[in-house]
């Protein structure tokens, strides 16, 4: 028999270490043993170490998500003194997310840490495009045109900075997308993720932000006499 039986709460226990392949992240290995696990009865699985952080760190990603959107959304609230602009502008959010969720899909990536700093990333991104659009179609139905027409020149005034900006940070991650070497699959995930979130988070937004921004001020404002023609 064995010379050594360790014991972890009463009961027989087994201690591995294991490190991942090239092009294989942390957060697709631990599901893989995982899904091992799953199949055996009698057979439990506890992370300890780092593992233990990140698989700790997936459970709080749903309220760090939260807390970055209500933040947001208050921080425009108090900025533009309207709940309804602030409500336009987080409807680019679900439009970026996804972009990021079709290509990490796509490729393969699974839900870890570095998917998660993607989803952030384009959530600042989708919303920084919406703001852009929404504020000067605020500011044009303040000068007295109807919300379509306010929203309808909001987004070709803001079509330039928008395609210029994201063309510049699509440019900037793409490399990502094509790392090799130590530690390329992390980079490759955070490339593709948030090049999806990108792609969507622009083209989009310009179509649909318009439209929600149309829908809102009827919702909070009401239908004017010019809208109503």
């Amino acid at each position: 028999g064995p010379e050594v039986v360790n014991r972890f709460m009463g009961y027989t226990a087994l201690e591995m270490e294991a490190d991942t392949v090239q092009n294989v992240s942390s957060g697709q290995a631990m599901q893989d043993v995982q899904n091992m696990v799953r199949g055996h009865d009698g057979i439990d699985l506890a992370w300890s170490g780092l593992s233990f952080e990140e698989n700790k760190s997936n459970n709080q990603a749903l309220l760090l998500y939260l807390v970055s959107i209500g933040f947001i959304f208050l921080c425009l609230a108090a900025l533009y003194e309207s709940w309804s602009i602030p409500t336009a502008v987080m409807s680019a959010i679900p439009l970026g997310i996804g972009g990021n969720i079709l290509f990490s899909y796509l490729t393969g990536f699974p839900n870890d840490i570095y998917f998660q700093i993607a989803l952030l990333t384009t959530i600042g991104l989708s919303c920084k495009n919406a703001i852009l659009i929404v504020e000067f179609a605020s500011l044009a139905q303040q000068k007295g045109q109807t919300a379509i027409e306010a929203a309808l020149e909001g987004a070709s005034l803001r079509l330039r900075p928008i395609l210029m900006t994201s063309l510049a940070f699509g440019a900037g991650v793409t490399p990502l997308v094509f790392a090799f070497g130590a530690g390329a699959a992390s980079r490759q995930e955070i490339g593709v993720s948030v090049l999806g979130g990108v792609i969507f988070g622009t083209v989009l937004v310009l179509l649909f932000i318009p439209l929600m921004y149309v829908l809102v001020r009827r919702v909070f404002h009401g239908r004017t006499p010019q809208d109503k023609v």
